[in-house]
Formats: structure tokens, sequence, C-alpha cells
């Protein structure tokens, strides 16, 4: 067959995935008072451009109320609404913060989406629907990553490759980082085909497809017959 000639168009090429980071300039509002942080520059700017007005600002236990949901998908207990409703600190919402993010269930609570990202189930779904009997271990990893703060780029790393990395307590084994790898292993397995050698490579295609979509922002699977 002839060699595509095909150039990618530049609508193509600005496609966000391609894109390299950037720091772009915090724009210029008219109302700046409204600005307490540069994020609320962006926003603000947008809205501005449209000619809409801010939303006015919550209620002390509307605030509460948004930010435990947000970070544990959990209502605030009575105690904690009474307790932020009695701080009349500058540091009352702050202080709420640091705490849902140092509770464990910010972990369980975000480490969800990831989970949803690395298609994670505890058996193997299609056709005959095997257990995974330890798959919870990588969900718990998940989860103990996003509670301790575990750089993104160790999370990576780990996922793809932690059975290649050295243990980092010392043991001989890197238990952690085998675990992790649990993004490689789970997914959707057809173990009833008969054609062995397709099935492996259905595999193959699985997981090049779950780590191109969840690192790259893109699809690579179609390579395979591309």
């Amino acid at each position: 067959a002839p060699k595509s000639t095909r150039e990618f168009t530049d609508e193509e090429k600005k496609f966000w995935a391609y894109q390299p980071l950037a720091n772009p300039a915090v724009p210029k509002v008219k109302n700046s008072a409204w600005v307490k942080s540069p994020i609320d520059a962006f926003i603000l700017a947008k809205l501005e451009e449209k000619n809409l007005q801010p939303a006015p600002p919550a209620d002390k236990l509307t605030l509460l109320r948004r930010a435990t949901y947000d970070l544990t998908g959990l209502p605030p207990t009575e105690t904690e609404i009474k307790d932020f409703l009695a701080d009349t600190s500058p540091t009352a919402f702050e202080k709420v913060v640091e705490r849902l993010l140092a509770s464990p269930r910010y972990g369980e609570k975000w480490g969800r989406h990831w989970l949803d990202v690395a298609r994670y189930a505890d058996s193997t779904g299609n056709d005959e629907d095997h257990r995974y009997p330890f798959a919870w271990k990588y969900r718990d990893y998940v989860i103990e990553a996003f509670n301790d703060d575990l750089p993104f780029n160790q999370f990576i790393s780990e996922q793809i490759a932690g059975d290649l990395l050295p243990s980092q307590d010392g043991n001989e084994v890197n238990r952690r980082g085998i675990i992790a790898t649990g993004f490689l292993a789970l997914g959707p397995k057809a173990v009833a085909q008969q054609d062995k050698t397709k099935m492996l490579y259905d595999v193959y295609d699985e997981q090049v497809d779950v780590t191109s979509k969840a690192f790259l922002g893109m699809t690579l699977a179609c390579a395979r017959c591309h």
C-alpha cells in the first residue's frame, strides 16, 4: 500500500492532550475586589466577557456542606456544623479544609475517580465473569495514594512498572509496586475464548487502551489494526 502523505490539521494539533504545560498570564478584570486567588481572575474574566455577575458568597453552612461533600462524599456532622458556625476566626474555613483533607474519607471519595479511570472491578466481566480475589489490594493502594499525598509522577510509575522498581522500605520485594500494577492486571478478559492466542492479544490491546487513555489522553488501541 502507498505510504500516507496526510498531515495533521491545525485543529488536530491544537487538541488539548498535545499541548505543553503553560503558565498563562492572569487576566485583568474590572471587579478586582472579588478576586481572592489567581484562579478567581480566570473565572471572573469569562463571566465579565459574557456580561454576567458572580453568584453571591455562600453562607457558612452551605460552604461547609459543599466542602464536606466535595472532599469526603459525606455530609457534615452536627458537631462539625456547630464548631464551624461558632468559629469566627479568619482561618475557620482553612481549618475545615485541612481537617477534611486529613480524613481517611478523602482518599475513599477521590480515589473512586481514579478507580473509574482504571476500570476497576472485582471480576473479569465478559463471558464467564471470574472473580479477582485480590483486586481490593489495588483499590486500597489507590485510596492510600490519595490519603498519603503520593506524588503524581510516582503514582504513574508504580502503576505502569511498579514490579520493576526497587523497594523503598529496604525489603527485597517491592510489594507496594507489585500491587500498584493491578492497574494493568485488571480489566475485562474473555477467559472462555477458545483461541488463546487471540485472547492474549485482546488482553494486551486492552492494557494499551487503558494506559493511553489514562496517561496520554489518547486512544492508541486502534493501532492494533491500523
